[in-house]
């Protein structure tokens, strides 16, 4: 067990890693609000670069030209009023879009809430897009260039391997049977992988897993040394955990009206965070552990022996005779 499944003959060392992503792919929406445009990977890849990580936004939910004054907070039962004193000047909760002004202002024609001082008009995600609004996304492309080093044996190596050319790389999507080293991935091969159904992943977003495993014998032939590839859902999905679900963060775009007036777009974006996970081990012949298993193993034999003897002499029922046939007694004629 201990030379041959678990190769105690070697030593063995822990992989370094770096990974760079490439996303690629357009996606075409038309909306009443937005009209028809293009997004491309400037657009839902945020931010651009991340470390062993890459961000591809499937839904958002805008809300267009705010600019900083005075207006309705979203209504709830909290923030609904029906005379001014209902309101608190200054006052902020945790849900708060601005700074309660002490005014109690309609809201639509049934409604009045607490006006805010904050950026206008105040974002309302009570509703999420469905079906997501970017659902092009899962045929975009993801590239992931993985660069690994065992530095005890000086081995480097990397996921495009020297049988890959830039033609094959050019048209090959990664397939667990027909292309198992292509390093380009289709977004919703990985999840439907992991199991999990990309349209719905997309909606309100998710954490996937794509991980690269090195477990290496350098004992053979460097070429023998390739990545494998598999793929998991990271954030919690079941019935019992509805709280809070999938993955989203805001940011703005900010620029200025003719009138040198500060303006932003907020963006409410939801979408798969993909974590790039490497992992594994080389080994090698050495003699130290060889040396050290050998004696091991020579001192568990010299146990056993112990071992057995007490179990034949002492627990079985024919130990007397077991014991008549190992010990020889002699009678000592000096005395």
């Amino acid at each position: 067990w201990v030379f041959l499944w678990e190769k105690g003959y070697q030593e063995t060392d822990s992989v370094v890693s770096s990974v760079t992503t490439k996303v690629k792919g357009v996606a075409l929406t038309n909306t009443s609000t937005l009209g028809a445009m293009v997004w491309d990977v400037a657009d839902y890849v945020i931010p651009p670069q991340e470390e062993n990580t890459v961000f591809v936004m499937t839904n958002l939910i805008l809300t267009l030209n705010q600019r900083q004054g005075h207006c309705p907070e979203l209504p709830d039962d909290k923030t609904e009023c029906k005379v001014k004193n209902d309101c608190v000047p200054g006052y902020v909760s945790t849900h708060s879009n601005g700074i309660q002004t002490g005014e109690c202002v309609p809201y639509n024609s049934s409604i009045k809430t607490c006006e805010v001082f904050a950026w206008c008009p105040v974002e309302d995600d009570y509703h999420i897009p469905k079906p997501a609004f970017l659902q092009e996304a899962e045929n975009f492309t993801i590239l992931v260039k993985n660069n690994i080093w065992y530095p005890k044996f000086n081995f480097s190596k990397r996921n495009i391997l020297p049988t890959i050319n830039s033609t094959y790389l050019k048209n090959c999507i990664y397939d667990s049977r027909t292309d198992p080293f292509c390093p380009i991935f289709r977004l919703g091969k990985i999840v439907e992988a992991a199991g999990q159904n990309f349209q719905e992943m997309a909606v309100e977003g998710g954490v996937m897993a794509l991980q690269i495993n090195w477990d290496c014998n350098l004992d053979r032939a460097a070429s023998h040394c390739v990545p494998k590839y598999s793929f998991r859902r990271l954030d919690n999905k079941d019935s019992a955990h509805t709280v809070s679900p999938g993955y989203n963060f805001r940011f703005a775009k900010y620029y200025k009206d003719n009138n040198g007036t500060e303006l932003r777009t907020l963006v409410k974006a939801y979408g798969i965070r993909f974590d790039i996970i490497v992992f594994g081990k080389a080994g090698k012949f050495d003699v130290i552990p060889t040396m050290i298993n050998i004696g091991s193993g020579l001192a568990l034999f010299g146990v056993a022996t112990v071992l057995c003897d007490i179990v034949v002499l002492y627990c079985m029922k024919k130990r007397y005779y077991y014991r008549e046939k190992k010990y020889k007694y002699v009678e000592d004629y000096e005395l």
